[in-house]
């Protein structure tokens, strides 16, 4: 049952993102070039797209992909139906998270006695430092 569950979890990744690749491929023209099977998949999306909405045939494709690639992969039976997703408010949006600041110490605790860390220096310093040594180089080599 794990492995399975597994594969389908694989399958399922596997088939929305190439999926999502196909209909893009063929979005910039590209569909020719597209392997027989994908060809396939978006024609049948495509014409599923006069009688449903866009999202209804794409979930459909999805799931027809899924399927085929469960089998291939060794899966038992017919695809498990896979879990629902949250839904989010804002459609398609990716809310991409920052890293936290780190917390800067107190002026007294950098200079103690502990173990010392290196301040990294900035990126114009060290450009600078190299386009130096490039200059030095050619200057001793001529």
């Amino acid at each position: 049952m794990a492995s399975n569950s597994n594969i389908a979890t694989k399958a399922r990744k596997k088939a929305e993102a190439d999926f999502a690749t196909w209909l893009m491929m063929a979005k910039l023209g590209g569909f020719d070039e597209l392997p027989p099977n994908a060809q396939s998949f978006l024609t049948a999306y495509r014409a599923r797209l006069e009688t449903m909405s866009e999202a209804e045939s794409t979930d459909l494709a999805v799931r027809e992909v899924y399927g085929a690639y469960y089998s291939e992969m060794g899966g038992e039976g017919a695809a498990p139906e896979p879990q629902a997703r949250k839904p989010t408010a804002d459609g398609n949006v990716i809310q991409l998270q920052r890293r936290p600041k780190p917390q800067s110490r107190p002026l007294a605790a950098s200079h103690s006695s502990g173990p010392t860390t290196r301040r990294s220096l900035p990126a114009l310093l060290i450009f600078g430092g190299m386009v130096a040594l490039i200059v030095l180089y050619r200057f001793l080599t001529h």
